[in-house]
C-alpha cells in the first residue's frame, strides 16, 4: 500500500471499498475463525489507510466503514447475547508525537487550560481474547465474548473453568458489575500445549492440531461448545476494565482497577499513573523492555484518561472511546531466505508477485509469504530467490521484505516474463501505472474464479454459505464457469458432494435462489467491472434506475464509440479529449469521469462480457431502483460534511441529504451551497468562509432535516 492518498473521489471510494472488503474479512478470522492470516501491525495499517482516506474524503465514508466496527460477528455454533454496553475497540498510536496529540485533543474537546494537568493510566495491551463477566449480586451469572462490540457469544460454563475468574464477589460489591479483561494463554503454556496435542496426535494416528500462537490457542480453546475441553486448556484472565454497573468504587480508572486487584481478579503488575506525557512514555518505555520476559503476549500499551468523570464527558466517537488511546509497538523484524517468487492474478487481471519464504517467527507469528507488492519492488530490492532478506511484519495485506541481505551474491536477476502464469496471455500495464495486468479477461481463469468468488460476496449478490472455497471447488470441478451457472446447480448434484449431504445442499440451493432477484446496484457491482465501485454502481443505478435503461445508454455509447469517436487526422491529445468529453457526456452520471465511463463501456463492448450479462439475465431478474427524494430547502444544492457528526454518522447524513434531494460532494468549491461543520472542521470551513458558503452546524442540519419530514 502507498502513503500517497487517492486522488480523485472516484480512487478514494474504490479504495475503501476495498478496505471495507478486506479489514471484515480479518475482523472475521481474527475474532470469528480463530484464525488470523496476517499480523496485529498489518491489520492496524490497513485500518489507518482506511481513516487516512475518509478524513481525506468525508463524505465518502461508508456504511460498513470499519472506522464504525469493533470485531466481527459472532459465530454460530455458540448463544449470541447483546452486551448491555457495548465493548469498544481503541484508536491506535505509533509515535510518541502522536500520544501528545491524543492528549491535546483531550485537553481541546475538556478546554481545559494550558496548566491543568491530565493524568493517565499506562498497562500493558495484552494480546488475548476479549471477556465480559456479569457478576449480580456478588454471583457470576455471564461471561460474553466480544463478538462484534454490540452482540457477543455466551461462553459462561467455559469461563467458570478458569482459575483465576472468580464466581463470587465479596460481600458489599455493586449489585450489578461487568468485568471486563483478557482471556490468554501463558507462552509456556502455548508451547506445552503445541506439545500435547502432537504426542496426542502420535498415539491416535490422527493428524496433529498446532496452533500458530497464544492468542489463537485461548480463543480457540474459550470458544469450545463442549466446556469440558476448555477445562483441560490451561487459560487465564487478566481484568482491565469494566462494562454496566450499578455503582462504581472509585472516581478514578486507577482506583476502580485497584478494586478489581481486591476482589480476586489479576490485574497487571505494570500498570501505572502518569501525570505528563514524559511520564506516559517513561512507562511505555519500561513495559517495552519487560516484553521479552512477560509470561504473556503483548503488542502495545493502553493509555486511559484517569477521571471518570472526565471519560463520561469525553464519551465515544464512531467505535472507540475519545479517553482512550492504545501505543503500538515498532514492527518486529527477522531474517530468512527467498525460496521463490510466485505471481497471484486477482479477478481484475493485477498480477502481485508474492515471495515464498523459509518459515521464520517474526513475533511470536509463523511467517512463509511476503508481499513483493509489484515488480518494480523486486527491481528496487534487487531480490531473488535464494537471497537472505529481512521481513517485517507491518505495513501491508501480508509481511514484507524490507531489505535484501545478500544483494552480492553470485545469482542472476529476477526475470519477469510478461505472461499470466495462470493462462499464458500478454502482461501489460498502462501508462503510469506501476501494476502489470493479464490481458486474457474471462479466459484467464485465475481471473474467473477471482470474478465468482466476488460475484457471490457480502456486498455483491451476498449468497450465503458460498465462499471462496467452495467456488474454486465448483469451478475446477467444471460445476460452474460462469455467473449464470451458479443459478443453474441443482440440488441432486451437490448432495452427491459430501456423505449425507442433502441438508447441505438443500440450504445452499435455497441461498442462491434467494438472490434470484438483485436490485440494479449489487447487480452492476458484482458483474466486478473495474472502476465500478459500490459508490458508482449506485450512482448509476440512481440515474439509470432500471436495467433497461442502463442498457439503452450502453447500446447508445458502444454505437458513439464505433462510429464517431475514430481519430480523424487531429493531433493525439486533441482526439483524447474529444473522446473522452463525449463518453462522458454520454454515460450522464454526476461524478463520473474519463476513466469510469472507459471501463464501463469498455466491459460492455466486449462480446464475451456481453454473453456472460445475456445469460446472466436468463437466471436473475434485475429490479429497478427508485431514489424517492422529498422537497426540502436544500433540494438541488450541493452539501458538504465537514468535522464530527456526533449524532449520527457520516453515512446517514449523506443518506438524508440524498434523501432531500441535495447532492453530497467531499469537497468545497464556488459549487458549493452548504456546509455542515462539525468539531474539529479544518480547511474546508476555512475556504467555506472564504467564499461565503453559508455554513451551519449540526443542530442546524437537524432542523433542516426536521422541517422536511
Amino acid at each position: 500500500m502507498t502513503d500517497a492518498l487517492p486522488r480523485t473521489e472516484t480512487d478514494a471510494a474504490r479504495e475503501l471499498e476495498a478496505l471495507a472488503t478486506e479489514i471484515a474479512r480479518h475482523n472475521r478470522l481474527y475474532h470469528t475463525d480463530d484464525a488470523p492470516e496476517i499480523s496485529d501491525a498489518a491489520y492496524d495499517a490497513l485500518v489507518r489507510r482506511n481513516a487516512a482516506i475518509e478524513a481525506a474524503f468525508p463524505a465518502l465514508v461508508r456504511a460498513d466503514s470499519p472506522s464504525h466496527q469493533v470485531g466481527a460477528a459472532p459465530a454460530g455454533h455458540l448463544a449470541k447475547v447483546a452486551h448491555a454496553r457495548p465493548m469498544t475497540s481503541l484508536d491506535n498510536a505509533f509515535a510518541d508525537e502522536e500520544v501528545a496529540e491524543f492528549l491535546d485533543r483531550v485537553r481541546r474537546f475538556l478546554k481545559l487550560p494550558p496548566e491543568e494537568p491530565v493524568a493517565l493510566t499506562a498497562e500493558p495491551k495484552i494480546d488475548g481474547l476479549s471477556c465480559s463477566l456479569r457478576y449480580e449480586d456478588g454471583a457470576l451469572v455471564q461471561a460474553l465474548t466480544r463478538g462484534d462490540g454490540q452482540v457477543g457469544e455466551n461462553v459462561t460454563a467455559n469461563v467458570l473453568t478458569i482459575a483465576d475468574i472468580p464466581r463470587q464477589l465479596p460481600a458489599g460489591t455493586p449489585a450489578v458489575f461487568e468485568v471486563r479483561g483478557e482471556v490468554y494463554m501463558a507462552k509456556e503454556d502455548f508451547a506445552a500445549l503445541n506439545t500435547r496435542l502432537l504426542a496426542e496426535a502420535a498415539d491416535t494416528g490422527r493428524e496433529a492440531r498446532q496452533f500458530a500462537n497464544p492468542r489463537n490457542a485461548a480463543a480457540g480453546s474459550l470458544r469450545q461448545k463442549d466446556a469440558g475441553v476448555t477445562a483441560g486448556r490451561p487459560l487465564r484472565f487478566l481484568a482491565h476494565g469494566w462494562g454496566e454497573t450499578s455503582a462504581l468504587p472509585g472516581d478514578t480508572q486507577a482506583a476502580v482497577v485497584a478494586a478489581l486487584a481486591d476482589w480476586g481478579f489479576p490485574v497487571s503488575n505494570l500498570f501505572a499513573r502518569a501525570d505528563t506525557v514524559a511520564d506516559a512514555l517513561s512507562v511505555y518505555r519500561r513495559i517495552e523492555a519487560a516484553r521479552a520476559d512477560l509470561p504473556f503476549d503483548i503488542d502495545g500499551v493502553v493509555y486511559k484518561v484517569d477521571r471518570l468523570d472526565w471519560q463520561a464527558r469525553l464519551g465515544i466517537v464512531g467505535r472507540a472511546p475519545r479517553w482512550g488511546l492504545a501505543h503500538k509497538f515498532p514492527a518486529e523484524r527477522a531474517q530468512t531466505v527467498l525460496h521463490a517468487i510466485d505471481i497471484q492474478v486477482g479477478r481484475t487481471g493485477a498480477l502481485t508477485p508474492v515471495a515464498r519464504l523459509e518459515s521464520v517467527t517474526v513475533g511470536g507469528v509463523v511467517v512463509t509469504n511476503a508481499t513483493l507488492h509489484n515488480f518494480d519492488e523486486i527491481a528496487r530490492l534487487g531480490v531473488r530467490p535464494g537471497d537472505r532478506v529481512l521481513v517485517q511484519r507491518a505495513g501491508d495485506v501480508i509481511p514484507q521484505i524490507v531489505e535484501n541481505l545478500t544483494p552480492d551474491a553470485d545469482r542472476p536477476p529476477y526475470v519477469f516474463d510478461h505472461l499470466c502464469p495462470a493462462c499464458g496471455s500478454a502482461a501489460d500495464r498502462e501508462e503510469g501505472e506501476v501494476v502489470y495486468r493479464c490481458t486474457g479477461g474471462l479466459i484467464c481463469p485465475a481471473q474467473r474464479v477471482e470474478r465468482l468468488s466476488h460475484f457471490v460476496s457480502r456486498h455483491a449478490l451476498d449468497i450465503g454459505g458460498l465462499g471462496q472455497t467452495l467456488i474454486e471447488a465448483f469451478f475446477h470441478d467444471g460445476l460452474v464457469a460462469s455467473p449464470a451457472d451458479i443459478f443453474r446447480l441443482t440440488e441432486e448434484r451437490l448432495a452427491a458432494r459430501k456423505k449425507d449431504g442433502r441438508v447441505w445442499a438443500g440450504n445452499l440451493i435455497r441461498s442462491i435462489d434467494e438472490r434470484r432477484q438483485v436490485p440494479l446496484d449489487r447487480f452492476l457491482f458484482a458483474l466486478g467491472i473495474r472502476h465500478i465501485g459500490e459508490v458508482t454502481a449506485r450512482d448509476l443505478a440512481r440515474r439509470y434506475r432500471s436495467a433497461g435503461a442502463l442498457g439503452a445508454m450502453l447500446r447508445g455509447a458502444l454505437y458513439l464509440y464505433r462510429t464517431t469517436l475514430p481519430q480523424m487526422g487531429e493531433p493525439e491529445r486533441k482526439f483524447v479529449l474529444r473522446r473522452d468529453r463525449l463518453l462522458v457526456a454520454r454515460v450522464d452520471t454526476a461524478g463520473i469521469g474519463p476513466e469510469v465511463a472507459h471501463a464501463l463501456i469498455g466491459f460492455a463492448a466486449e462480446r464475451h462480457n456481453r454473453d456472460v450479462v445475456y445469460d446472466l439475465l436468463r437466471q436473475v431478474t434485475v429490479t429497478d431502483v427508485i431514489h424517492e427524494t422529498r422537497a426540502s430547502e436544500v433540494s438541488g444544492q450541493t452539501v458538504v460534511f465537514t468535522g464530527t457528526l456526533e449524532t449520527m454518522s457520516r453515512d446517514e447524513a449523506k443518506a438524508q441529504a440524498e434523501a432531500l434531494g441535495a447532492h453530497v460532494s467531499g469537497s468545497v468549491s464556488k459549487k458549493t451551497d452548504l456546509v455542515v461543520a462539525g468539531p474539529g472542521a479544518g480547511s474546508k470551513l476555512k475556504k467555506a468562509s472564504d467564499l461565503g458558503i453559508r455554513v451551519i452546524d449540526e443542530a442546524g442540519w437537524a432542523a433542516i432535516v426536521a422541517a422536511s419530514a
